[in-house]
């Protein structure tokens, strides 16, 4: 709940001066600006301090899963478009891009996350197409591959995704998902391809590492 009278920051200055720059966990080829204990977030957001911290200040295991993925195997981008869904920090659209993507944009429905990500871009010297919209009723984008990474935490959301995801795979899109096996992934459309152990500071953890996967949506249900 925004707070009344109480300006908000201009992002890009707040998250230069209060999130420090630093590796991330299992992904040492990427840095981002990451909150802390210190941080002060609920100024930036213009809410409470009780309030939850927002998304993209940290690296969730889906969006881990998928950058170490792309680092790791990128023929997967290369020379490819890349839509980074629900991009938080851009961590995954930043291992796109080093991985070789011919272009990678990133979307976020948090103006904040949007600053977030062209400073982490910056910082791993690489160029992203960063915009703030929720995209989810709209037709499938001009793009080779979406990557979607820790969206099925909230039942709501998750059925918008996956219909937008749907239409995107019936429009010709390959469409990859990284996920801790929250509770609303839909794995009955899913395959498994990749299972890499990393760092979670989403839905309540404390940054431990955790098992995540890598999945692949299936046209009509096929596994």
């Amino acid at each position: 709940m925004k707070r009344p009278g109480i300006p908000n920051p201009d992002p890009a200055a707040f998250i230069k001066a209060n999130l420090p720059i630093s590796h991330v966990p299992s992904i040492p080829e990427i840095r981002l600006h990451t909150a802390g204990p210190a941080s002060g977030l609920w100024r930036l957001a213009g809410r409470g301090e009780a309030d939850p911290p927002p998304y993209w200040a940290y690296p969730w295991a889906g969006g881990a899963v998928l950058a170490r993925h792309l680092l790791d195997r990128p023929e997967i981008v290369t020379g490819r478009r890349v839509l980074d869904l629900g991009a938080g920090s851009g961590l995954v659209a930043i291992a796109a891009a080093k991985a070789g993507a011919a272009k990678v944009t990133a979307v976020d429905i948090d103006a904040n996350a949007i600053a977030a990500i062209s400073l982490n871009a910056a910082i791993n010297g690489v160029d992203i197409v960063a915009r703030a919209a929720d995209t989810l009723d709209d037709p499938p984008p001009e793009t080779d591959l979406i990557v979607v990474g820790d969206l099925f935490y909230e039942p709501s959301l998750a059925l918008r995704v996956m219909a937008f995801l749907r239409r995107c795979l019936a429009s010709g899109i390959e469409v990859l998902i990284g996920d801790p096996e929250r509770a609303y992934l839909p794995q009955g459309e899913l395959s498994r391809i990749a299972t890499h152990a990393v760092a979670d500071f989403g839905g309540g953890t404390d940054g431990g590492a955790v098992p995540a996967g890598v999945f692949s949506l299936c046209g009509n249900g096929e596994r």
